[in-house]
Formats: structure tokens, sequence, C-alpha cells
């Protein structure tokens, strides 16, 4: 298990605020940007939470490869679609403004599509799709990425982890919410390993020989992810196609960019990451109550599914994700000994110290 240290979610957020306002950004971006990243540490994806507030995003203000105050602007609109542009600004923010106007035009419309290019990284999808929840929607949101999975049969890194984050209100039961990489595992989980010098399973990737590796730093070195289900005899090819088809519909259909083209967060160059966003309002189709209704009982019935030996829970997507939010809430929100050494190095460099204190237990 990774070393962590928890602290009250509050004193995180403003912390993130005030080391992304050092470097020129906005208050209301910066407090978007602030609770993406809180958000996947309260959830318990750590590879996205504030182990990237430098390396993904600081790193590159103070290169000035983002711009922080270039506006999204409108490059086409019909009633139900909208094309963004995102001027080279910050992921998150871009990403945010997206999809709450996919949610207005799907107020009025009963469906709407927002495409977005030239952006950045935008930390985890499933912040986005979930954005649909309290307006009983679904939310779909897409995004491509830094080129590292390899298509079945090459040792290529050429496509993206691509996400696919699905939300769907239910009515007792918690949402569904699937939040998925297109690659077998994040590439924020090998870097998450590498720092903490562990071993990754072996199928997760391959080093840049093409050969399968536990090392995390040979998948890191011109090594390359595997697609979801990794190799072909396990029918990764699935996974592939999956990852293509999120590089279509982010990166061809907007003309942001695609399969090897898109930047690394790390790089000195535009990124011009592509996003696609999805709402669907469950009353344009069928009664909410109804229809929330037939999600409790599929997702009781998922539950209530006979078990394996060893296990006495099936878990509904998004679920465990709720309880660690839950217990993020009691105990703190637990991040990365390894990203707090990091802050705490930088923080002191460009004078907004990573003075936190650890967060005391109010819960059981």
């Amino acid at each position: 298990m990774a070393d962590t240290i928890r602290y009250d979610a509050a004193d995180l957020r403003r912390y993130a605020e005030r080391f992304l306002a050092r470097f020129g950004v906005p208050a209301d971006d910066a407090r978007i940007v602030a609770d993406v990243l809180i958000s996947a540490d309260e959830r318990g994806i750590d590879s996205h939470g504030v182990t990237r507030l430098y390396t993904y995003y600081g790193r590159r203000l103070e290169r000035n490869v983002t711009d922080p105050l270039s506006p999204t602007r409108v490059a086409k609109e019909t009633p139900t679609t909208l094309l963004l542009d995102g001027g080279n600004g910050l992921g998150p923010a871009v990403a945010y403004r997206a999809m709450f106007r996919c949610i207005e035009k799907a107020t009025e419309t009963g469906l709407a599509l927002v495409s977005v290019r030239n952006s950045n990284h935008f930390g985890i999808a499933g912040y986005y799709a979930m954005m649909a929840l309290p307006h009983d929607m679904i939310g779909v949101s897409l995004t491509n990425s830094q080129p590292f999975v390899a298509p079945t049969y090459s040792r290529d890194g050429i496509l993206g982890t691509n996400p696919i984050a699905v939300a769907v209100p239910a009515g007792k039961e918690r949402p569904f919410v699937l939040d998925m990489a297109t690659s077998i595992v994040s590439l924020g989980k090998i870097q998450v390993h590498s720092k903490a010098k562990e071993p990754i399973p072996l199928g997760w990737g391959i080093a840049k020989s093409g050969e399968q590796t536990e090392n995390p730093d040979a998948v890191l070195d011109k090594g390359a992810l595997q697609p979801l289900g990794g190799p072909d005899y396990l029918r990764g090819y699935k996974g592939y196609g999956l990852a293509l088809l999120v590089d279509i519909l982010t990166g061809v259909l907007s003309g942001a960019a695609s399969g090897p083209g898109v930047g690394r967060p790390t790089d000195d160059g535009i990124a011009n990451v592509g996003h696609f966003f999805l709402a669907v309002r469950v009353d344009a189709i069928r009664d909410v109550g109804l229809f929330q209704d037939g999600m409790d009982d599929l997702i009781r019935q998922m539950k209530d599914a006979a078990k394996v030996p060893g296990q006495d829970r099936v878990y509904i997507h998004g679920e465990k994700e709720f309880e660690r939010a839950e217990r993020s809430a009691l105990e703190g929100v637990p991040v990365l000994r390894a990203a707090v050494e990091q802050l705490t190095a930088v923080g002191k460099d460009i004078g907004v110290p990573f003075d936190l204190t650890p967060a005391v237990r109010r819960g059981h």
C-alpha cells in the first residue's frame, strides 16, 4: 500500500489555489483545478491528484507553455452541439466550462454534445461526467492524452490512455460512475510505483524491446503501456479499439491532435489535447422516477449475485470511490508522501511553502 499522509480537504484546496495563483492563474480557474485534483485524491485516485499539481500544471505554467489567461472561444455552434477552442488553457478549467455548457444545452434540448480542441490534460474524466448527476442527466466525458499505449502487435506507444467516463443517476442506490483508462492501467499508476520503488504486475507494460516487464522505470524509459486486456491472446485488441475510438471522437472530430501528435504534459510544446462531452436529460426519454427505480433494481441484481469463494461483495462502478471519499471527509484526504516531499521542495523554491498540518481523525 502506498505511503500517504492525510490532510484536511479544505486546506489542500486552499494550498493548491495559492500555488496556482503564484503562476498567474485567475482565482476562478484556480478553484476549479484545485477541486479536480483534490477530488481525485479524495476518491483514492492518487495518480491524478495533487501529485500532478506541479508536474503536470505548475511546470507548464512556470515555463509559459500553458496560457492561464487565454479565453475559451466558440468555434462552431448549433442548438445541440458546440465546438470550443480551449486556447491552450488549463485543461480542468476548459473542461469544466465545456461540460457546464453541455449541461445547459441539454437542459434546453434534451441532449447535447460539446467537442473541445487546443486544451491540456484535464485530470480525472469522471469529474466532468459526474457534473451531470445533480441535473438528472447521464454524463459522458472522454479525452485523448499523451502517446504511451502500444497498439496490439506494436511496441511503440502511439496512443494515449484515453479514458472513458460515464455517470448515470440512480434512486436510492449510489450512481453508476464508470471512469476507466482504455489502457490496462493509467500512466499515473506506473509513475506511482516508480516513485514508491515498487514493481508493477506483469502485463501492465512493456519495455522498449517489446518484452513485458515488472520494472516501472523500464516502461517509463521509452517503453509502453498495454491496451486494456493486455496482449492479443487476452483480447487486448478490444482495449486498443476503444483507445482508438476515443482518439477519433476527441482528436479527429474536434480538430485537436491525435495519436502520437498529442503533446506530453512534461514537454515544452503545445499539447493540443481534445475532449468530448455528452449530456442526456433522462426525462427527455423516460420518467425520471421510473428510470431511477430501474437503475436501483439493476444495481441490486448485480450486488445480490452469488459470490465467488473468498468474496462477500459485488461492487458497482464508482462505489469504492464514493466510500473512499466518505472516509476522506472523516479522516482527511490521503496524499502520497512522495507528492508531499515534492510540493515541500517546489513550494519553498517558488515562495508558496507547503506548511499544512496533517489532519486529525474525526470519525471511524
